[in-house]
């Protein structure tokens, strides 16, 4: 094609949107210039309860809209108009047998396919939103930018008006090419979401921090559905894979409250609204803004115990119709649905422009698993708290303390650099709390390096302990352990996370 550098005067238009904001002020501008306007359905209704005349493209196609409304422009007369070229004498000659009457001005608003991926919809109401006319007729307008001027998005309103009202309808060469590379960046951009869509890659708002950028990348229906709130943002989605991990070891009725990956509050209860108490009574100020997780369906006394916390997403398999109505009274709360998440056998970690892969740690001791190394045996209440306890030191960032009693998380330390500071951290916040722990138990993610822990564990009440044993001065610890009758049980498996 030669670019011509000379103006071009609009006398047709198409207009095919699907937001009317704003395309009442050029309806009236275009009648303003006697423009002839063609339209389509909610398009051609609009324009018309304006008072303004306007064809419909059925009368220029001779056919109507079929398929649903999934082809309505998608005819060669539509597009003949469009990308006949007037400078190119067999185009004329065409154009002039089958009478096709060009367009110099199309106008298009895309529908909104990421608004309604974000909305949480169906794949059936998603797929409907993939725009095929609309998007083909920007394409055909751009490639003939030497004749066309296409307006490919609503925000560029004020860009048309000025052209109508100013200059009179009257375009220059320049300001089409520019429009059209516009239009090219809608397409690609409209283009992408929908790859992204079908390879499962989201947008996030951002990553850890505001000024990194961050995506989701992984099979579509691979994260939990959400029922409401606002998008997931990567800090979330590193969240609600902890406390997914977390909830699908236990078996009876848990609640669980994660901050930065690890559990701030955790109990199991026969009732969940109990183990919800249990849970954030563990640290109150921690669980502001967390993550909570439940195995069971959420119902109304539970909903309304949580409503009083400012939480920003909450997971579960179920909720009742009275507890969605409650939880969703905070427009931003996430609310996630899961249930038979198959989690991957393999982790993957970027690393070193390379990729550290690794098996998932699936190991959950029980008591079968158990050596019990002293004298002093746990009674079977301390078995259900050592067992609770070594299920989230697991999932705890090592080095990792857990100090539990009745199946609830009384405090723990994690992320630390010595075993020690794990422990003073997580009795020093259990009795910041106020939370006796007098007869509860232990556990660590790895071995004892010295009776250290052991020694300090005694002083404040700790009755039984849970530990993967493997030092080489076990006995040291066992030995404490028999002096002072506490019992202590070695399961022979680490739990580092890093």
């Amino acid at each position: 094609m030669t670019e011509s550098s000379g103006p071009k005067t609009i006398k047709r238009a198409l207009i095919s949107v699907y937001h009317k904001d704003g395309l009442d002020e050029i309806a009236l501008a275009l009648r303003n210039l006697n423009i002839e306007v063609y339209s389509t359905g909610g398009t051609y209704d609009f324009i018309a309860g304006l008072h303004v005349p306007v064809v419909a493209v059925e009368e220029m196609t001779g056919y109507p809209s079929i398929l649903g409304g999934r082809v309505k422009t998608l005819h060669p007369k539509v597009f003949g108009a469009i990308l006949g070229r007037r400078d190119h004498a067999l185009d004329l000659e065409e154009l002039s047998r089958y009478k096709i009457l060009p367009f110099d001005l199309v106008v298009v608003d895309l529908y909104p396919f990421e608004q309604t991926v974000a909305s949480h919809a169906t794949p059936e109401e998603i797929i409907e939103k993939i725009d095929i006319g609309g998007i083909s007729l920007i394409r055909a307008a751009a490639k003939n930018y030497n004749e066309v001027v296409v307006i490919s998005n609503r925000q560029q309103y004020p860009i048309l008006l000025e052209l109508l009202v100013k200059e009179k309808g009257v375009s220059a060469l320049q300001d089409r090419k520019r429009l059209a590379a516009e239009a090219f960046k809608t397409t690609s951009y409209y283009d992408t979401a929908i790859f992204n869509y079908f390879n499962g890659v989201q947008p996030l708002r951002y990553g850890e921090n505001p000024h990194q950028q961050a995506r989701y990348l992984g099979a579509p229906g691979s994260l939990p559905k959400q029922l409401h709130g606002k998008e997931l943002s990567y800090n979330n989605l590193l969240d609600v894979e902890a406390a997914i991990e977390l909830i699908c070891d236990f078996n009876e009725p848990t609640v669980a409250i994660i901050k930065h990956n690890n559990a701030c509050g955790c109990a199991s209860d026969q009732m969940l609204l109990q183990a919800w108490k249990k849970g954030y009574a563990a640290d109150p100020i921690s669980s502001f803004g967390g993550v909570i997780v439940a195995n069971r369906p959420i119902e109304v006394y539970t909903a309304e115990a949580m409503n009083t916390l400012f939480f920003e997403v909450l997971i579960a398999p179920a909720f009742s119709r009275e507890a969605l109505d409650i939880l969703c009274t905070k427009k931003n709360r996430i609310l996630l649905k899961f249930s038979n998440i198959d989690l991957p056998n393999e982790k993957y970690r970027s690393l070193l422009n390379g990729m550290l892969v690794q098996d998932r740690d699936t190991a959950v001791e029980s008591v079968e698993n158990f050596n019990f190394c002293t004298l002093e045996k746990p009674q079977p209440e301390q078995i259900e708290d050592l067992i609770f306890a070594n299920k989230l030191v697991k999932h705890s960032k090592s080095n990792a303390i857990v100090l539990a009693k009745d199946r609830m998380l009384l405090a723990s330390g994690v992320g630390e650099t010595s075993r020690i500071d794990a422990l003073s951290h997580a009795i020093e916040k259990g009795q910041r709390f106020g939370h006796s722990l007098e007869g509860a138990v232990l556990a660590s993610d790895a071995f004892f390096p010295f009776p250290d822990c052991v020694e300090m564990a005694h002083k404040v009440g700790i009755k039984a302990i849970i530990q993967p044993g493997g030092s080489v001065r076990d006995h040291e610890s066992i030995e404490y352990c028999n002096a002072h009758h506490i019992a202590m049980v070695n399961t022979g498996i680490r739990h580092f996370k890093h």
